[in-house]
């Protein structure tokens, strides 16, 4: 009788679903109230491939402890960049590109308290950048997990946010300026009363994506972060946006701080000790510490400490968010030091609930609080159709960049971006 009721059920269900048969039937029957949660697994049981849109393919054993799912991201952007350090003949300039296109294979393992993820992105093939995340994680309780391997260091709300599910195109200047990136550790994280707080703590090699300081013989330093968050209305994903229309307010209020020494080699980088500059964000050439290295003697070891404050908001389909960021680096050779700080803050509205959104953002950088002229802000705005979520999406954004390294330039820079998860 209850297999009778449940096809019976889709069915019915079929002809009324329309646009929502990116849903499964099953998803859609249990929602409608047709079949009990019971009835749900045990469709679910019955399935050992399934599909569902922005988590790819599952396969699950018959005996439900194995299980892997298969699934994607493609970005394809176009940027025009009207100028003002370009010649006068040509002051704009545009760029095709494939920003990313990750493939990533999650699940668990003879357990479903023992999860996993292996994530690359092919839009870095042939770089160290390519591989991104990978790792174990161990679930004792909700409250207490273990996790080990390579994955984003919890540093800032934006940053941990997927690039997949952002209001704009992409992050702003002052979360790209003050993230450390990836790196390989251990954390141990959790969510406390259902989400109500969370915590995170981990210890990283700190030589960046894909590296290790072990290469040039340097094993004794290591970098430790740090993050909790108190979301007083219940747990808040992370993801920009209040496409599912919150009936309810959330609130979310977050502090981290991140901690490493580095070494400056060359002239105007810092590094990891004798490693690749793009391995660490924070000592790339767009970093706080990069644009700042001249202040370090060359082969000087540097203590770097960063940390930032942060809160987001949604509500019947508008959303705010901000973030405040500070670091600090310590020449232990020169006893001179650098300090940064940036910020930015952005607020959204559904036009058309869950499909047509606008945003605001503002985005400020001081890089080194002692020079004069070296401050960068963005003023952007956005628009972003939603055919299916963060799915299937299509945002355009513009952008007003004031420079002052760059002698007071005024940039505009104009993003049209195609998004698919599968």
């Amino acid at each position: 009788m209850k297999k009778f009721v449940v096809a019976a059920g889709m069915v019915v269900v079929a002809g009324q679903s329309g646009m929502a048969s990116a849903r499964s039937l099953e998803d859609v029957l249990k929602e409608k109230g047709v079949i009990s949660e019971a009835d749900y697994k045990e469709v679910l049981k019955s399935k050992p491939l399934n599909y569902k849109i922005g988590k790819g393919f599952t396969f699950t054993s018959a005996d439900e402890k194995y299980q892997l799912s298969l699934g994607g991201r493609l970005q394809t952007r176009l940027s025009v960049i009207d100028s003002d350090n370009t010649t006068p003949a040509n002051p704009t300039s545009s760029k095709w590109e494939v920003k990313r296109m990750k493939l990533w294979m999650t699940g668990y393992a003879y357990t479903k308290d023992l999860t996993y993820l292996l994530q690359v992105d092919f839009a870095n093939s042939g770089k160290a950048q390519m591989f991104e995340h990978g790792y174990l994680n161990y679930r004792l309780l909700d409250e207490v997990q273990i996790l080990a391997g390579q994955t984003k260091v919890p540093f800032g709300r934006q940053w941990l946010n997927s690039s997949g599910s952002q209001q704009f195109v992409d992050r702003s200047a002052a979360s790209d300026a003050f993230r450390p990136g990836y790196d390989v550790g251990a954390k141990l994280h959790g969510d406390i009363a259902k989400g109500v707080a969370t915590y995170e703590f981990g210890v990283y090699g700190g030589a960046g994506q894909s590296a290790t300081r072990a290469a040039n013989g340097d094993t004794t330093a290591n970098a430790i972060a740090a993050r909790v968050t108190f979301n007083p209305f219940g747990a808040m994903p992370y993801s920009e946006g209040d496409l599912a229309n919150s009936p309810k307010p959330l609130l979310s209020v977050g502090a981290n701080y991140y901690g490493n020494v580095l070494k400056k080699t060359g002239a105007t980088t810092a590094s990891a000790t004798g490693l690749e500059t793009t391995n660490i964000t924070l000592a790339g050439a767009t970093g706080w510490l990069g644009q700042g290295a001249s202040t370090f003697s060359t082969n000087e070891k540097i203590a770097v400490d960063t940390w930032g404050f942060d809160a987001a908001f949604k509500w019947h389909g508008f959303s705010s968010q901000a973030e405040y960021l500070v670091g600090e680096a310590d020449g232990k050779t020169s006893s001179k030091m650098l300090r940064a700080e940036g910020f930015y803050a952005q607020a959204g509205y559904c036009i058309i609930p869950k499909t047509l959104e606008a945003a605001i953002r503002y985005s400020y950088i001081d890089p080194n609080r002692s020079k004069v002229n070296d401050l960068r802000t963005d003023i952007q705005g956005a628009l972003s159709y939603y055919f299916n979520m963060h799915n299937l999406k299509l945002q355009g954004d513009v952008t007003d960049t004031h420079d002052q390294s760059k002698g007071g330039a005024d940039d505009m820079t104009y993003r049209l971006q195609a998004q698919i998860i599968f």
